[in-house]
């Protein structure tokens, strides 16, 4: 009897535990640790900080270089080449400013642990201030650009990605109208340039000399420059970038990430809205390529929010074949409220076999579409399995793999349809390494879906309703095991201590023992 009751009680605790396990839902975050959000790279971002179960930012006082290759190394990236971006680059959070005057030496493992700064929730800062970091890794593409060894992160030595590697920039020919290419392209207004290493000399290669802008380029690779250089690094170039914008630029505020939002036009050094009377598709095209981007959708009636100050076009036709918006036809007088102010969604020209998530309701789920020649197609969901999902998962930077999904369960797409009979063994880096066939029998009520539960370094949007659902009923099913095994027993009791004593003695006798 002791034995049985020994058991039953491991067997309730092991119980209890597993409802609890159940019960307890991914949701809350842990002290000190981080996330880079507000960015369409999962490598950058606003940094944010968990403090109290509750994630909050942190302030940009005192913010060097040092402190962007901290929370890269926490966050498990490359540190070499990491930086910071001050002012909100990455747009204003909500919520605590939980740290401020953070001070890294540059090899620690934890921001909040082992950096100095003031204590938690101590601040004499707004969300203006709201620091965002950049950190490097295969990420980086040829011709991206950093600024290093600035007070701020909008000054320093021009440093240009090539190769795998971050390389310097020459100083013959610089002058303001490279700077102010540079600036541009890192999303800033004009720019001051420096010579003779101003901003301390750097290592490695030399990348670019001889650069000749017109100072109407999107990307300094763009310029004129050689590749050959005759200098050395007391020579490397430097530039200090302004805020102030420059006319005749675009920019779009107030979307989820810097490839949407509301269009603005710098107009008389100041930034001004565009009223969506006669906006189409054309007018969308010419602002996302005056961007750097490929193509563009156009949105009407503040579909990104209200702006505010001057409304400075209106009536815009473009041809789609412009290269700035302020080239298109247009008025500046206008019949219009911010109400109508228009904005636009951006998209960059995919490469060949990279893959997107289409169609969810966060960024970890979706239709999934890979790209070839330069245009997106579906996956048909014939032998589609979890081995499947999880190769894309893995290219796509995530870290857990959910179900795949058939049947067209994120919505059907118009176009290609570029892979079958996928075959994954799950241990490959791209989907298009794994076997498929290029021809098909199949229609888009067959485009095959994955859900990816989470990212290093990625802010989830939120436990899926899926999990909070299977989370409820399992643990509701659970705590009623749990009351249902212990009700039993105490009624099997009580039943059979009434039965003992309704019951007449009864002589015990022994067993002989058998010889």
């Amino acid at each position: 009897m002791l034995l049985h009751s020994t058991a039953k009680k491991h067997f309730l605790l092991v119980l209890l535990l597993v409802c609890l396990n159940f019960i307890h839902i991914k949701g809350q975050c842990s002290q000190g640790s981080l996330r880079l959000v507000n960015s369409i790279s999962y490598h950058e971002g606003r940094l944010e900080i968990c403090y109290a179960n509750s994630w909050g930012t942190v302030c940009d006082d005192g913010w060097y270089n040092a402190n962007a290759q901290v929370a890269c190394r926490q966050l498990g990236y490359p540190i070499t080449g990491a930086y910071y971006r001050d002012q909100a680059f990455f747009g204003q959070g909500t919520g605590s400013i939980v740290l401020d005057d953070v001070n890294c030496d540059g090899d620690e493992t934890s921001l909040y642990q082992q950096c100095s700064h003031r204590s938690p929730l101590s601040h004499n800062c707004t969300h203006s201030e709201d620091v965002g970091v950049v950190c490097p890794g295969a990420h980086c593409i040829d011709g991206a650009i950093h600024l290093v060894g600035g007070s701020n992160s909008s000054e320093g030595r021009v440093e240009v990605y090539h190769s795998g590697s971050w390389g310097t920039v020459c100083d013959d020919l610089w002058d303001y109208r490279d700077a102010t290419v540079v600036c541009r392209q890192l999303g800033y207004g004009s720019g001051t340039a420096f010579s003779n290493s101003y901003f301390r000399q750097g290592t490695g290669s030399i990348c670019m000399d001889d650069i000749g802008c017109t100072g109407y380029e999107l990307f300094l690779t763009n310029c004129s420059h050689t590749v050959n250089h005759n200098c050395g690094h007391s020579e490397d170039v430097g530039v200090r970038c302004s805020h102030t914008c420059i006319d005749e630029s675009v920019r779009l505020v107030g979307g989820s990430n810097s490839l949407e939002g509301r269009v603005e036009v710098c107009s008389s050094g100041s930034w001004g809205t565009v009223c969506d009377d006669y906006l189409d598709y054309r007018d969308a095209t010419v602002v996302c390529r005056q961007l750097g981007y490929e193509f563009g959708t156009a949105f009407s009636f503040a579909y990104f929010g209200q702006g505010t100050g001057s409304i400075v076009m209106d009536n815009v036709i473009c041809t789609g074949s412009e290269s700035y918006l302020i080239n298109c036809s247009h008025t500046t007088n206008h019949n219009c409220g911010h109400s109508e102010d228009a904005g636009f969604k951006c998209s960059y020209a995919c490469f060949d076999g990279s893959v997107r998530l289409v169609g969810g309701s966060s960024s970890f789920e979706g239709r999934v579409e890979v790209c070839s020649s330069r245009s997106w197609g579906t996956v048909c969901d014939d032998y589609w399995d979890t081995n499947d999902a999880t190769v894309v998962c893995r290219q796509l930077g995530y870290y857990v793999t959910g179900p795949p999904y058939f049947g067209a369960y994120f919505e059907q797409r118009t176009g290609s349809m570029l892979m079958n009979n996928v075959g994954c063994t799950g241990s490959e880096s791209t989907l298009t390494s794994c076997y498929h066939t290029t021809n098909h029998n199949c229609t888009h009520d067959q485009d095959a879906g994955v859900s990816c539960l989470g990212s290093p370094g990625v802010s989830e949007p939120g436990v899926p309703a899926e999990l909070i659902f299977i989370g409820i009923v399992g643990g509701l099913v659970c705590l009623t095991a749990v009351i249902i095994a212990c009700i039993i027993p105490l009624h099997s009791k009580s039943n059979s201590s009434r039965t003992r004593q309704d019951a007449p003695a009864v002589q015990m006798t022994s067993i002989p023992a058998q010889n």
